[in-house]
């Protein structure tokens, strides 16, 4: 659970959990006002059902996104009855398909919502008021003023899952271009952390050599004041790496990058049930697919292509073909939004994701992981990697049909967008865990219903 937690605030956790007891409270007090539990083992599991079904709702409302709803107790109430209303449809097809699930008459589940419509808004109200202490709040001094650390100033101050407000910047040679003023230079940090109450130091020199105040953070540290880098603070406020901000070293002593034999073995057997579950079920799917892009226009149905792997290895990758097929004449080129090469069922399966289908069989050779960096092509990896630093280590792993990018950021169409994945690609394999993936196929639910990402 640790590399879980890293990229699950506390405070995101606590309303998680728990909301989990006012829901399934909510119900079972329902339920006993309309006595409609005869067997308590059975009751239970129900309970937890339609709990887990709520709190998905709520998830994929972005209700447990905090810095999204905590501004605003309007968009908490919108968001709030869409959550409702989301969990009254899929129990309402529930019904039709498995009505032993429910939880006992519509009365019971009006009740249930009735109750949490009042007490889900009161318990986010206190605990938003009780966030809002300063007595709840860490503290922060940033050592130095250049772009990371005015960057990471900022991510505290747009931020509601983590509890920090920044102090001030320390340094020696600048006046910091922020909202947040220099409190001093570095020759003061210690009194300047009595003073200020400090929790936590952040440094973000660019040059530490002669400007590192050794003894003073060592004397915070064994205070009980923390003390880390940026590029610490950035990963763990939006789970990607400040990869044009590090050198080689932070990488090798960083704590991750580390994952067992024993998770990559696990991992490859839930891939391997995974992909062969997923064939059997899709299979309807893949045929009514490969019909439908066969009748629109002529070419393959699958598009075959060349993409570079684990360890660097170049693999046949499969799609169904979702562009005309003289999409491509000579050199290739990045797809980009509302690209007039895609056909109209292309449009629509890559919305779907179901000219992602094929790869399915990629994932049972072994080519891919369901979870991973998504695979690039050689002609792009080899001009990526003369200009994005560490680009070539996102093949330390392989590549997946899904990813902590796909799911955080938006279809890559330039270096500036391939950079900004790699932020994302690098987390992940420094968390990899069979947790983590869990996460992101959930999430990749999420961005497929919504139709994010997809051109």
């Amino acid at each position: 659970m640790q590399v879980f937690n890293r990229h699950v605030s506390a405070r995101g956790l606590t309303v998680f959990g728990f909301e989990t007891v006012l829901i399934s409270g909510a119900i079972l007090l329902a339920a006993q006002i309309h006595g409609s539990f005869n067997d308590a083992i059975s009751g239970i599991w129900r309970v937890m059902l339609v709990t887990a079904l709520c709190e998905l709702c709520f998830y994929y409302n972005d209700l447990y996104d905090l810095t999204l709803v905590h501004s605003s107790t309007t968009e908490l109430a919108v968001r709030i009855l869409r959550g409702a209303g989301a969990v009254a449809i899929v129990l309402a097809l529930l019904t039709v398909l498995a009505p032993g699930v429910l939880i006992g008459s519509s009365g019971t589940f009006l009740t249930a919502l009735g109750l949490l419509l009042v007490a889900v808004p009161a318990w986010r109200l206190a605990f938003e008021g009780l966030t809002r202490d300063p007595h709840m709040v860490e503290r922060v001094l940033i050592l130095g003023t250049g772009p990371a650390a005015r960057g990471v100033a900022e991510l505290i101050g747009s931020q509601h899952e983590y509890p920090y407000r920044v102090v001030g910047f320390v340094d020696e040679l600048a006046t910091a271009d922020s909202d947040v003023a220099v409190v001093g230079a570095t020759s003061e940090l210690s009194d300047l952390m009595q003073r200020q109450h400090v929790d936590r130091v952040v440094v973000s020199l660019s040059d530490r050599r002669g400007r590192m105040p050794i003894r003073e953070l060592l004397q915070a540290k064994m205070s009980g004041v923390r003390v880390e880098d940026a590029a610490t603070m950035y990963e763990r406020l939006t789970g990607k790496i400040l990869i044009d901000e590090i050198k080689p070293s932070w990488l090798i002593f960083s704590d991750g990058f580390r994952a067992s034999r024993l998770t990559r073995m696990i991992k490859r057997v839930v891939d391997l049930a995974l992909a062969a579950v997923g064939l059997v079920l899709a299979s309807p799917l893949v045929l009514l697919t490969a019909l439908a892009v066969r009748l629109e226009s002529s070419g393959p149905v699958l598009y075959r292509q060349e993409r570079v792997g684990e360890n660097g290895r170049v693999f046949t990758l499969f799609k169904f073909r979702s562009m005309r097929t003289d999409a491509e004449n000579g050199t290739p080129i990045w797809a980009k939004e509302n690209d007039d090469r895609v056909t109209r069922v292309g449009r629509f399966i890559r919305l779907t994701r179901l000219d992602e289908l094929p790869q399915l069989w990629n994932v049972l050779r072994g080519d891919m992981s369901f979870v991973g960096p998504r695979p690039e092509r050689p002609f792009f990896v080899e001009q990526l990697a003369a200009v994005i630093p560490f680009y070539s280590e996102r093949h330390a792993v392989k590549p997946g049909v899904t990813g902590w990018a796909q799911v955080k950021y938006q279809y890559g169409s330039s270096v500036e967008d391939a950079m900004e994945k790699l932020r994302y690609d690098l987390y992940y394999i420094k968390h990899l865990s069979i947790v983590f993936d869990l996460t992101i196929v959930v999430d990749t639910v999420k961005v497929i219903i919504l139709g994010k990402g997809a051109k």
